[in-house]
């Protein structure tokens, strides 16, 4: 399922609204649904509307980067893309030798397996 890419000033500012309107709605918008319907029932009391104007300043404090690994699935853009690619390469490359290595019998199949497995492991 493709997911289009949380804004940090969107979620900034929809945090922010919740100090005046309804709080919760930047819980929706990042995707934490459950989060949003508990700042809506509790929003008679304080404690949404100041949690939300704690959470605008967290967003605008934080980098692209890290607002990206905690609400984009660590996906920021082109720059990650092309770090991802980078990587890939780099694996199927470690795999590659990682096979001959086998093949030559220099290392068991079961430790080619547990290798093959941890490398496939880093791609994400």
């Amino acid at each position: 399922m493709l997911t289009k890419r949380k804004s940090r000033s969107v979620a900034a500012v929809l945090a922010f609204s919740g100090t005046l309107t309804i709080s919760g709605l930047h819980k929706f918008y990042l995707g934490q649904p459950l989060w949003g319907v508990l700042y809506v029932l509790l929003s008679w009391t304080p404690i949404p509307k100041v949690a939300s104007a704690i959470e605008g300043v967290w967003y605008l404090a934080q980098d692209e980067e890290a607002f990206d690994r905690n609400f984009n699935l660590g996906k920021s853009g082109a720059r990650n893309s092309q770090r991802v690619s980078n990587q890939v390469g780099a694996i199927a490359d470690a795999l590659r030798e990682l096979d001959a290595l086998r093949q030559d019998g220099l290392i068991s199949e079961y430790e080619f397996e547990q290798k093959r497995r941890q490398l496939l492991d880093q791609i994400s």
